[in-house]
């Protein structure tokens, strides 16, 4: 296969996808194309959240190795640097800058689009702030100025992401500019993404009137800041406007699609999320964690000789090797995830677990999954231990009750520990960010 397609999208969740069961008609294109394909129903994230998720959809590795969570080593292969060296053009769109160049993610293009702005006159005030006054007085009244315009009056104070139709644009130019070499392109959607600002056509959909945006970036505040005051309805509001968005989403797909049939005859297509998102459910908006309703995502493929549904049990390391073999490539050496087509065309499949994990503020957090259990080590040293099929809202913790699975699952974190530290790169650095992107960070939600 010589035309390869990735589509991402940030925070869709696998329960708001029509072909996973949902009720609402959120996704008839995505579905369509999903019916023609393989589809993987128990596909997980290895965390969820974009920075550590996207290691494994990209670099094929769960995400504390090679301190790819803070910028891709240069001991780890992204997936555009296997196509390229292939001999592929290679055409990568996007706007979440968690992946932009400054995280080492413009590795193997042609093209990449990723949105990072220069540094403007704001952005170098900005930095000046940061470095003059950050820890007095007026620093804190800047940051709570701006914070409270956002909140309180729901003023969009600059860009969160480039929108769907821009970024469809840009794919479709690329492939207009192609001839019939062979092509590896990646297309990431951020619409998904909060703050859900869709298109009023959208909204009506599923509701009766329009949000507007200054209403939902206040109501996004609101949940983030204060979601043990939000009310049934404004979670049912946001659920709206979330579910318009997707469907903005999956339009903005059927148009790349339609675009990519008029110039490939046959392709291979992948389509999955980074992460899924929560709606208070366990009394929190957003957030990186490893409970299913966070990681649990979409993922089909198309274009090879199947319509299969397969319920063993993927990580998105698995995406980056999928398409390679696909493409008749060897996976690098760096990769720990395993091609699909094996378990597609023999049923071989070697994975009993989905290793994940996340850094916070006290530390590091594990987490194995399994088809029956979950165990969950948070840096703060709690536990948490679930049996899935009578449990699956992870609700009931075990982990006091089963000492034989806990013992069980610590051990295979254990080892999975061990090889996170053979593979740790020390000369991974922090990039040094420039003030606009911070700020555009900081406001999607991410504690950069």
């Amino acid at each position: 296969m010589d035309k390869v397609l990735l589509l991402t999208i940030d925070s869709l969740r696998a329960g708001h996808v029509g072909y996973h069961g949902y009720e609402r008609d959120t996704t008839p294109n995505i579905d369509a194309l999903a019916a023609d394909g393989s589809r993987f129903t128990s596909a997980f994230a290895h965390a969820g959240s974009t920075k550590y998720s996207f290691p494994g959809i990209l670099t094929g590795v769960t995400p504390l190795s090679y301190g790819g969570y803070d910028r891709v080593s240069e001991r780890q292969t992204v997936v555009s640097e296997a196509f390229d060296e292939a001999g592929y053009r290679t055409g990568g769109f996007h706007s979440n800058l968690f992946l932009s160049a400054d995280f080492g993610y413009d590795r193997g293009w042609d093209e990449f689009f990723d949105s990072s702005p220069d540094e403007s006159f704001l952005s170098k005030a900005r930095r000046f702030a940061k470095v003059n006054l950050e820890g007095t007085p007026v620093f804190s009244v800047l940051q709570r100025g701006y914070d409270f315009i956002e909140s309180s009056s729901g003023v969009n104070v600059g860009s969160y992401h480039v929108p769907a139709d821009d970024i469809t644009d840009r794919a479709i130019d690329f492939l207009d500019r192609g001839g019939d070499e062979p092509t590896f392109l990646w297309v990431h959607y951020m619409d998904v993404h909060h703050p859900f600002l869709p298109p009023e056509e959208y909204q009506l959909e599923f509701r009766d009137d329009v949000v507007s945006d200054q209403e939902s970036i206040k109501l996004r505040r609101k949940c983030i800041e204060e979601p043990e005051n939000v009310t049934e309805e404004e979670r049912e509001t946001l659920i709206d406007l979330y579910d318009a968005e997707i469907l903005f989403n999956d339009a903005e797909i059927g148009r790349l699609v339609e675009a990519v049939e008029d110039e490939w005859d046959d392709y291979l297509l992948a389509l999955t999320s980074d992460h899924g998102d929560h709606f208070l459910e366990r009394g929190y908006f957003g957030g990186a964690d490893g409970y299913d309703i966070k990681t649990h995502v979409p993922l089909f493929v198309s274009g090879w000789d199947d319509e299969g549904t397969y319920d063993d049990l993927v990580g998105l390391s698995d995406v980056p090797p999928t398409l390679l073999d696909a493409a008749d490539l060897p996976a690098p050496d760096s990769y720990q995830g395993h091609s699909l087509r094996g378990l597609v065309e023999s049923g071989d499949w070697p994975r009993e677990e989905v290793f994940g994990g996340w850094n916070d503020e006290d530390g590091t957090n594990y987490v194995v999954r399994e088809p029956d259990w979950k165990f969950i080590q948070f840096s703060d040293g709690r536990e948490e231990l679930y049996y899935l099929p009578d449990d699956p809202d992870e609700r009931d913790n075990l982990v006091d009750e089963r000492a034989d699975e806990r013992s069980r699952l610590d051990g295979k974190l254990d080892d999975h520990r061990s090889r996170i530290q053979r593979t740790s790169d020390e000369g991974v650095a922090r990039p040094d960010v420039n003030e606009d992107v911070k700020e555009r960070l900081r406001r999607l939600g991410y504690d950069e």
